[in-house]
Protein backbone atom coordinates (compact mmCIF):
# COMPACT_ATOMS: atom_id res chain seq x y z
CA UNK A 1 0.00 0.00 0.00
CA UNK A 2 1.43 3.35 -1.03
CA UNK A 3 1.39 6.08 1.56
CA UNK A 4 0.50 9.54 0.27
CA UNK A 5 3.34 11.99 0.15
CA UNK A 6 2.51 14.75 2.58
CA UNK A 7 4.63 17.84 2.76
CA UNK A 8 7.68 16.54 0.99
CA UNK A 9 9.27 19.94 1.38
CA UNK A 10 9.91 21.47 4.77
CA UNK A 11 7.50 24.26 5.65
CA UNK A 12 8.80 27.63 4.58
CA UNK A 13 8.60 30.63 6.80
CA UNK A 14 6.61 33.57 5.58
CA UNK A 15 8.80 36.37 4.29
CA UNK A 16 9.28 39.13 6.78
CA UNK A 17 7.05 42.02 5.87
CA UNK A 18 8.71 45.38 5.78
CA UNK A 19 6.23 47.67 7.48
CA UNK A 20 7.26 51.29 7.61
CA UNK A 21 6.08 53.18 10.65
CA UNK A 22 6.45 56.96 10.86
CA UNK A 23 8.51 58.22 13.76
CA UNK A 24 7.01 60.30 16.55
CA UNK A 25 8.61 63.44 15.11
CA UNK A 26 7.12 62.76 11.67
CA UNK A 27 3.66 62.23 13.13
CA UNK A 28 3.98 65.41 15.21
CA UNK A 29 5.01 67.47 12.18
CA UNK A 30 2.14 66.05 10.13
CA UNK A 31 -0.26 66.82 12.99
CA UNK A 32 1.05 70.41 13.21
CA UNK A 33 0.62 70.85 9.46
CA UNK A 34 -3.10 70.08 9.67
CA UNK A 35 -3.80 71.93 12.92
CA UNK A 36 -1.78 74.91 11.70
CA UNK A 37 -3.89 74.90 8.54
CA UNK A 38 -7.07 75.21 10.57
CA UNK A 39 -5.67 78.14 12.56
CA UNK A 40 -3.62 80.09 9.99
CA UNK A 41 -4.84 78.91 6.61
CA UNK A 42 -2.08 77.95 4.20
CA UNK A 43 0.81 79.75 6.02
CA UNK A 44 1.82 77.06 8.57
CA UNK A 45 1.38 74.14 6.14
CA UNK A 46 3.51 75.96 3.58
CA UNK A 47 6.32 76.72 6.06
CA UNK A 48 6.46 73.23 7.56
CA UNK A 49 6.19 71.57 4.16
CA UNK A 50 9.02 73.67 2.71
CA UNK A 51 11.26 72.89 5.69
CA UNK A 52 10.50 69.16 6.13
CA UNK A 53 9.51 67.89 2.65
CA UNK A 54 12.96 66.49 1.84
CA UNK A 55 13.41 64.83 5.23
CA UNK A 56 10.29 62.65 5.32
CA UNK A 57 7.89 61.23 2.76
CA UNK A 58 5.20 61.11 5.44
CA UNK A 59 5.51 64.83 6.25
CA UNK A 60 5.82 65.61 2.54
CA UNK A 61 2.54 63.82 1.83
CA UNK A 62 0.65 65.47 4.70
CA UNK A 63 2.16 68.87 3.92
CA UNK A 64 1.01 68.65 0.29
CA UNK A 65 -2.44 67.50 1.32
CA UNK A 66 -2.86 70.26 3.92
CA UNK A 67 -1.49 72.93 1.59
CA UNK A 68 -3.76 71.87 -1.28
CA UNK A 69 -6.79 71.75 1.00
CA UNK A 70 -6.09 75.15 2.57
CA UNK A 71 -5.65 76.73 -0.87
CA UNK A 72 -8.96 75.14 -1.89
CA UNK A 73 -10.59 76.53 1.28
CA UNK A 74 -9.14 79.99 0.54
CA UNK A 75 -10.62 79.93 -2.97
CA UNK A 76 -13.98 78.68 -1.65
CA UNK A 77 -14.05 81.39 1.04
CA UNK A 78 -13.26 84.07 -1.53
CA UNK A 79 -16.06 82.87 -3.81
CA UNK A 80 -18.52 82.54 -0.94
CA UNK A 81 -17.59 86.02 0.35
CA UNK A 82 -18.36 87.47 -3.06
CA UNK A 83 -21.62 85.54 -3.16
CA UNK A 84 -22.46 86.88 0.30
CA UNK A 85 -22.48 90.42 -1.10
CA UNK A 86 -24.42 89.41 -4.19
CA UNK A 87 -26.96 87.05 -2.63
CA UNK A 88 -26.75 88.35 0.94
CA UNK A 89 -26.48 84.89 2.44
CA UNK A 90 -23.73 83.64 4.75
CA UNK A 91 -24.68 79.95 4.54
CA UNK A 92 -21.99 78.97 2.03
CA UNK A 93 -19.28 80.79 3.98
CA UNK A 94 -20.35 78.98 7.15
CA UNK A 95 -20.30 75.60 5.39
CA UNK A 96 -16.78 76.22 4.08
CA UNK A 97 -15.52 77.22 7.53
CA UNK A 98 -17.10 74.18 9.20
CA UNK A 99 -15.72 71.86 6.50
CA UNK A 100 -12.24 73.35 7.04
CA UNK A 101 -12.38 72.58 10.75
CA UNK A 102 -13.93 69.10 10.43
CA UNK A 103 -11.64 67.84 7.66
CA UNK A 104 -8.60 69.44 9.32
CA UNK A 105 -9.31 67.64 12.59
CA UNK A 106 -9.89 64.33 10.78
CA UNK A 107 -6.58 64.74 8.94
CA UNK A 108 -4.75 65.66 12.15
CA UNK A 109 -6.09 62.58 13.93
CA UNK A 110 -5.08 60.35 11.01
CA UNK A 111 -1.61 61.92 10.91
CA UNK A 112 -1.18 61.43 14.64
CA UNK A 113 -2.06 57.73 14.21
CA UNK A 114 0.58 57.45 11.48
CA UNK A 115 -1.95 57.01 8.66
CA UNK A 116 -1.78 58.47 5.16
CA UNK A 117 -4.75 60.82 4.70
CA UNK A 118 -6.24 62.46 1.62
CA UNK A 119 -8.77 65.24 1.89
CA UNK A 120 -12.00 64.26 0.11
CA UNK A 121 -12.42 67.71 -1.47
CA UNK A 122 -9.25 69.37 -2.60
CA UNK A 123 -7.78 70.92 -5.72
CA UNK A 124 -4.38 69.30 -6.39
CA UNK A 125 -2.18 72.37 -6.94
CA UNK A 126 0.97 71.35 -5.06
CA UNK A 127 2.53 68.02 -5.94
Amino acid sequence: MDEPIVDALPPQEEPEKSVWEPTGDERTMALLVHIGGIITGFIVPLIIWLIKKDESDFVDHHGQEALNFQITVLIAMFVSAILTYVVIDCLLLSVVMIADIVFGVLAAVAANKGEWYKYPVSIRIVS
